[in-house]
């Protein structure tokens, strides 16, 4: 009899919840909710069980937000729980909550040829350091590394370290988020929301008003040319990963590999293939040669938040990934 464990992926408006063969590592019974549909997490994860008419016993649900103690409340999202409440009253023997991209980045090793896209660079190196960021929502940063046959995620809050500009224009989108935002972190370009943010930047710099658009419509106007505020916005949305994503590299020296994970740049491939991304990723003055080397990957497989917490529940019950 095949042995399950559930796995979840919550984020700040979907939430993915499935089941994980703890032997092989498959992923099956996907099934996703809208997080603005329930009062609570606890609510969803009922729903699931009811519905799929299984019994669980052991469940990892990877959320986007800081985990460090039992109390955990969502950074992009109202939800706040107690893991330790939320074990006892779905009767589970082992409940792990971990940060969103501690799953990402547990997905790594799972991966094969045909779920990554490279962008540049050389070969990745067995046993160095990775490098794992995505926006969507927000922006999730986390970093990986390998000791011996053991997995190692590092999480952390990448996302809300300064926005730093690095041309004349980036400074004064950046006067005119800090005038409206005050603090104004990376996560508040690269995400969803930053979309609006450098599109109402961008027009705001040239001293004309901003429509009130959803990121889907600055993505919508970009690839169909129908706007030159939403082109130039998505540009600049390219270039500012690239350059953050080189910021990661040079911080852990991930010679092991960077991915992009998150459910934005997929949205626009074939504009990230000719952006000025890579250029940007590699424009680090004296330290160009050395980024050259580094292979940046798009993580294209659909469920890496879900494949990453069957992953981290498999090793830590004894699994070798």
């Amino acid at each position: 009899m095949t042995n399950y464990v559930m796995v979840g992926d919550v984020g700040g408006t979907n939430v993915r919840l499935a089941l994980c063969d703890v032997e092989k590592g498959a992923i099956s019974q996907i099934h996703i909710y809208s997080s603005d549909d329930y009062d609570t997490l606890e609510r969803v994860i009922c729903n699931y069980l009811i519905d799929k008419k299984v019994t669980i016993k052991e469940a990892c649900i990877s959320i986007a937000c800081p985990i460090t103690n039992d109390w955990v409340e969502m950074t992009n999202h109202s939800w706040a729980f107690s893991i330790k409440a939320m074990k006892a009253n779905l009767e589970l023997e082992k409940l792990e909550i971990i940060n969103d991209f501690i799953a990402v980045s547990m997905a790594i090793p799972m991966l094969t040829p045909k779920d990554v896209i490279q962008f540049g660079g050389g070969t990745s190196i067995a046993g160095k350091p990775i490098a794992i960021y995505g926006a969507g929502t927000g922006l999730g940063v986390s970093h990986l590394i390998q000791v011996d046959t053991h997995w190692i995620s590092l999480p952390g809050e990448g996302g809300h370290v300064d926005f730093a500009p690095n041309s004349e224009e980036e400074d004064k989108i950046l006067s005119i988020l800090r005038a409206e935002l005050g603090h104004v972190s990376a996560e508040r370009v690269l995400s969803g929301p930053g979309l609006v943010n450098l599109y109402r930047a961008i027009v705001q710099a040239d001293g004309r008003l901003p429509e009130q658009l959803v990121p889907n419509q600055v993505t919508e106007q970009a690839l169909a040319d129908s706007c030159i505020d939403s082109r130039r916005a998505l540009s600049l949305f390219c270039v500012l990963m690239g350059h953050f994503g080189g910021n990661l590299a040079l911080n852990m020296g991930t010679r092991g590999g960077v991915y992009i994970a998150g459910g934005i740049v997929p949205r626009f491939l074939n504009f990230f293939r000719t952006s000025g991304f890579r250029a940007a990723f590699e424009d680090k003055g004296r330290f160009k040669d050395y980024l050259m080397e580094i292979p940046v990957y798009l993580i294209r497989h659909e469920q890496p938040g879900l494949l990453g917490a069957g992953a981290h529940m498999r090793q830590l019950i004894g699994h070798q990934l």
